[in-house]
């Protein structure tokens, strides 16, 4: 290589590693041509091992909970919320889920099968005997709580929920499986 080849714009090469020689000499290259044409170089991205995509399975009935609770978890970055509107709607989906659930919040009190029933339902499936499954319980219920917990909850929250709480046990639970 002569001298010309061993400077570009008045730098000498000598030192820089491959990568850096190559892209200058490509971008002179690009410059000698002009307006001749109108070349784009994309940068490369790293491959990214797919990962499975994690869900949240939110069991409640009342609309404006979930719409609350979904907000609050997708203004957290938990996007992918699955939600069910009784207990037996929540097994199903537990049993056949689009994706690995990470964790469950489970309203106790609801119609066609209560949350209690669906949490010990969940429990017996193998899949889910180590993913976290909150309780969620009216604030005036103690004996609920306790149940909760006896019944296989890894934890549980009163309701109404306080946003800063709830989303502190999601992000607790939701790292703790990572």
């Amino acid at each position: 290589m002569g001298e010309e080849g061993k400077k570009l714009e008045g730098q000498n090469l000598e030192g820089q590693n491959l990568e850096n020689r190559i892209l200058e000499s490509r971008t002179l290259e690009s410059q000698n041509l002009g307006n001749q044409t109108n070349t784009t170089v994309e940068p490369v991205k790293p491959c990214v091992e797919d990962t499975p995509i994690k869900y949240i399975l939110l069991a409640e009935d009342y609309k404006h909970n979930q719409i609350i609770m979904s907000r609050l978890l997708r203004k957290n970055n938990y996007e992918n919320i699955l939600v069910a509107e009784d207990g037996e709607e929540a097994i199903a989906i537990a049993k056949n889920p689009p994706g690995k659930i990470e964790l469950i919040l489970m309203d106790m009190h609801m119609p066609i099968m209560n949350g209690f029933d669906a949490t010990e339902r969940i429990r017996e499936m193998p899949q889910y005997r180590d993913i976290p499954i909150i309780g969620l319980t009216p604030f005036a219920m103690k004996r609920d709580r306790e149940k909760c917990l006896e019944i296989g909850c890894t934890d549980y929250i009163s309701k109404p929920i306080d946003p800063q709480e709830f989303m502190d046990r999601v992000r607790y639970y939701t790292d703790r499986m990572n």
